[in-house]
């Protein structure tokens, strides 16, 4: 079936830079799935089952001075970028499905969601209590008039011969998304604190761990809709990603035994996600598995159609060093008043509308 003939939505072509002949003979529904790195989500509250060191940063008598005024100016701050984030006359509600990671506990999501900038969507929470030594965790927001949770699953990640090795849980949700089953592995891997060639095994590792979840789905179902998102904290070119998991950047070379890196266009345009030292990242990512990509045009289920880096100027740094960078919360111990070090990504799956 020909592209020209599922879209009736002539304001989605412009929305996304897409200008086409279009016939109205069809008409389709939108998925908009989002992921964001919320950058130290914390409350001014020392958990006792999490980093008491970092936490102590994000106190009130901590060296960041953190306080309820600031914690409360930051959940504003995030609830207004995801209240904006892929809205559209296609998408008028926004993300529905939203994976996040860097935040302390179910409480401050619990916070977020409430802010009156996205209380009307009334996102639910899946959560899991990880090992990480900062404190932080994975996690999964969705919006029940579209997503139905049937189960989730938190995937340890250990390192051979280092017991004492602690980072993010792997969080995987399955589901129905508007009747069509669909998985999604929520991942914060390894940081590149040592540099990246020293840190590179544990991100390996965690592709490694992030293969074998989806590669257990698809025994199951091989035609299994999986969608893996998160902070890599490498690129789609980096061995991590290209080697372990497999995920190529064209849509015809895509098989069964790969996946498809949604960002891997963006990345080889020099769009990032995060700067680091004047030079651009795109560490958030989207991976599909086959079953979602759509080379022959057939758009009887859901699948890809388009992907985002939010980068909107109001997200980025306005003077100084970092002009230019995501505007975050705090450079050092310096409050900025920003909203992350990571702009979000966003990617819309459509299907012809059901009868």
């Amino acid at each position: 079936m020909n592209v020209k003939t599922i879209f009736s939505l002539l304001f989605l072509f412009p929305l996304i830079g897409i200008s086409q002949e279009i016939d109205h003979s069809k008409q389709v529904e939108v998925a908009c799935f989002a992921f964001y790195n919320l950058e130290n989500l914390f409350d001014t509250i020392v958990d006792p089952d999490t980093n008491k060191i970092l936490q102590e940063d994000f106190t009130p008598a901590g060296k960041k001075n953190w306080n309820s005024k600031k914690y409360f100016h930051k959940l504003n701050n995030l609830a207004e970028v995801i209240s904006k984030l892929g809205v559209s006359d296609a998408s008028p509600d926004g993300p529905n499905v939203l994976g996040v990671c860097e935040i302390e506990n179910k409480a401050v999501l619990e916070d977020l969601v409430a802010n009156s900038k996205i209380a009307k969507r009334n996102y639910n929470i899946v959560h899991h209590e990880g090992p990480d030594r900062r404190g932080i965790d994975c996690a999964f927001l969705y919006n029940p008039n579209y997503f139905k949770v049937e189960s989730s699953k938190s995937y340890r990640l250990r390192m051979p011969n280092d017991s004492l090795f602690a980072s993010r849980d792997q969080l995987l949700v399955s589901g129905s998304y508007l009747g069509e089953r669909m998985h999604f592995l929520v991942l914060h891997w390894p940081s590149r604190r040592g540099g990246e060639k020293k840190s590179r095994p544990k991100r390996i590792q965690a592709a490694k761990l992030s293969r074998k979840i989806t590669d257990s789905i698809k025994a199951v179902d091989e035609k299994a809709k999986i969608i893996i998102m998160g902070d890599l904290n490498d690129d789609p070119v980096s061995s991590s990603v290209k080697d372990f998991i497999k995920a190529v950047g064209d849509v015809n070379s895509v098989s069964e035994n790969n996946y498809y890196n949604c960002m891997y266009d963006k990345y080889k345009k020099g769009i990032g996600s995060l700067a680091y030292r004047d030079n651009w990242n795109l560490f958030d990512q989207f991976i599909l598995s086959p079953s979602l990509v759509n080379p022959l045009n057939d758009y009887s289920n859901f699948k890809f159609f388009s992907s985002t880096v939010y980068n909107k100027s109001y997200l980025k740094q306005k003077e100084g060093n970092f002009s230019g960078y995501p505007f975050r919360t705090y450079v050092g111990s310096n409050f900025m008043g920003g909203y992350s070090d990571h702009f979000p990504v966003y990617i819309y799956l459509v299907r012809e509308k059901l009868k």
